[in-house]
C-alpha cells in the first residue's frame, strides 16, 4: 500500500520488534521506515472483493488468502511490507503469527501516493521471492488489472485485463470477472439525494 511519510531507521529485526506496538501500520525498506496513510474506501472495497473471491476459491485446498493486517518479509531485500492481499500455499507461512516469507500471489490496490513505488521499488524486491508466481496490480482509475507473471523460464510477462471479461490468475488457478473485482466502486459516482432536501429545493 504505502511509503508516503518517511519516519525513523532501524535495521529489521528492531523494526519488527517495534512494530507490534504501534497503534498504525509501518513498512520498512532498507533501513528506512515509513508510516502508511488509511486508505480510501474504493480502495478497501477492491481488495475485499478479491479477497473474498480468493478466500471462497481456495476453500478445502493447502493455500491461504491473507488481507492488509499481515505482514510481508523480504529478506533479500530488507524489507517488510503491507501487501493488500497476499495466498500463500506454504506450511511455514501458515505457522507464522505476525510475518509470512513465501507468497505465491501478491496483490496491490493502487492509489495516487503508492502507484510508482508499487510499480517499482516494491515490485523488484517482490521478484527477489522464489516462491512468487504472479505480482498483481489494480487499477481503479482506469478499471485495469496488470498482471505479472514469472514464466518457466524465470522471466516475468504482464498480462493486462481491462473492459469486460474475467481476470485470469494462473497461480492460483482462479478466473474472476473484471465486475466483481470493481463491484459497488463506482468512481465520480454522484451522491445519492436527501429526499427532504429534494423537496425543500422544489419548493424554493
Amino acid at each position: 500500500m504505502a511509503l508516503p511519510q518517511r519516519s525513523s531507521y532501524f535495521d529489521r529485526e528492531s523494526y519488527l520488534a517495534w512494530e507490534i506496538n504501534q497503534d498504525s501500520r509501518h513498512e520498512f525498506f532498507q533501513g528506512e521506515v515509513f508510516a502508511m496513510a488509511g486508505a480510501r474506501r474504493e480502495h478497501v472495497t477492491v481488495a475485499g472483493n478479491v479477497f473474498a473471491a480468493l478466500k471462497n476459491h481456495l476453500r478445502g485446498s493447502h493455500c491461504r488468502a491473507y488481507m492488509s493486517d499481515m505482514k510481508l518479509q523480504v529478506q533479500a531485500a530488507d524489507a517488510v511490507f503491507y501487501p493488500d492481499v497476499m495466498v500463500s500455499c506454504d506450511g511455514r507461512d501458515h505457522r507464522a503469527e505476525l510475518v509470512l516469507e513465501h507468497p505465491r500471489l501478491l496483490i496491490e490496490v493502487l492509489s495516487d501516493s503508492t502507484a510508482a513505488f508499487d510499480r517499482g521499488g516494491k515490485f523488484a524486491a517482490c521478484r527477489q521471492l522464489e516462491s512468487l508466481l504472479e505480482y498483481v496490480l489494480v487499477d481503479i482509475e482506469a478499471r485495469r488489472v496488470e498482471c505479472f507473471r514469472r514464466s518457466a523460464e524465470g522471466l516475468w510477462v504482464l498480462y493486462e485485463f481491462a473492459g469486460e471479461g474475467d481476470i485470469e490468475l494462473a497461480s492460483v488457478d482462479l478466473r474472476m470477472p473484471l465486475a466483481e473485482v470493481f463491484e459497488n466502486v463506482d468512481v465520480g459516482e454522484e451522491e445519492p439525494s436527501n429526499p427532504e432536501t429534494s423537496e425543500l429545493r422544489d419548493h424554493e
